[in-house]
């Protein structure tokens, strides 16, 4: 991850004072790194408090940054931990197309394969033909089974409650449901949401046991409002930010962990199936800032 801020901050701290003018400019980079207003007037105003006035280099500018980031993303480290006694353990995949929701499900599918663990995947985007043959190729590189749909456009509730009866007849550990993700019909897509929801009730009254959201870092504050959308619709559970390799500036994860206080369970730093690490925030500071 190329941090911008770390940049930034070189140029704006040369061993002078800390004024009104560096704050701004600092409070500009953070704001342009997508941590948000909030989170950037909490840091300026702690750091205004402790260091105004008083000669600070860039190095003392990064460890104050770094505490400061740390102690909003450290309660959100999570841990994608399959429950044994729910069989099948449920998690549906939500977020918008494009975001990198088909290739973290295989991935994610790999993991679990790799633990031994029998899965099952559900392509609940009966819409888009693509979607579904995706997730095939993907569930046939892991060597896991997939419910398809029977035919075109089936309605995405109908192929999850065969996939969750399909798991639980067959003694699945995981299933790992993929959804529609088409934001320009909002009421559509809660409808949708809310019925497959509904619908794996039916079969398991503790089912989903996740509704995890998956965001693209490179949408900056865009991923804010998804969160928003979604979490409103279904009840998010959790996070997975993918596209955090290359240029992107990252710092919306720290806006996000602020507003909603949601577990971080991965973020997705390339294609290869190890690209997608567990979160941590000690790791993901040093990225950010340094």
């Amino acid at each position: 991850m190329i941090s911008k801020i770390s940049t930034a901050i070189s140029r704006i701290f040369t061993h002078k004072k800390l004024d009104d003018e560096t704050l701004e400019q600092l409070e500009e980079t953070l704001i342009l790194g997508d941590l948000g207003i909030e989170v950037t007037q909490q840091i300026i105003s702690h750091l205004k408090a402790q260091k105004f006035g008083k000669n600070i280099g860039d190095d003392e500018v990064r460890k104050f940054l770094a505490q400061e980031i740390e102690k909003i993303l450290k309660p959100c480290e999570g841990k994608l931990d399959i429950d044994e006694m729910a069989k099948p353990y449920v998690i549906i995949f939500n977020g918008v197309n494009g975001v990198g929701k088909t290739t973290t499900i295989g991935k994610i599918a790999a993991k679990l394969k790799n633990q031994n663990k029998k899965i099952l995947i559900a392509a609940c985007d009966t819409f888009r033909a693509a979607a579904s043959e995706q997730l095939a190729i993907w569930a046939n590189k892991v060597g896991c089974e997939i419910i398809l749909p029977q035919k075109e456009a089936e309605d995405p509730a109908s192929v999850a409650y065969r996939a969750l009866d399909f798991a639980r007849k067959n003694n699945f550990d995981v299933l790992l449901i993929d959804t529609a993700g088409r934001l320009q019909n909002k009421q559509n897509l809660m409808d949708e949401l809310k019925k497959i929801n509904l619908v794996l009730k039916k079969l398991d009254s503790a089912a989903p046991h996740q509704n995890l959201l998956i965001l693209d870092a490179t949408t900056g504050q865009n991923a804010r409002s998804q969160m928003e959308i979604f979490n409103q619709i279904v009840g998010i559970t959790g996070l997975i930010i993918t596209k955090l390799d290359g240029s992107a500036k990252g710092g919306v994860v720290v806006a996000l962990a602020q507003k909603f206080q949601k577990p971080v369970y991965a973020i997705g730093v390339g294609e290869k199936d190890g690209d997608l690490r567990e979160f941590d925030a000690e790791d993901f500071v040093r990225n950010l800032i340094y």
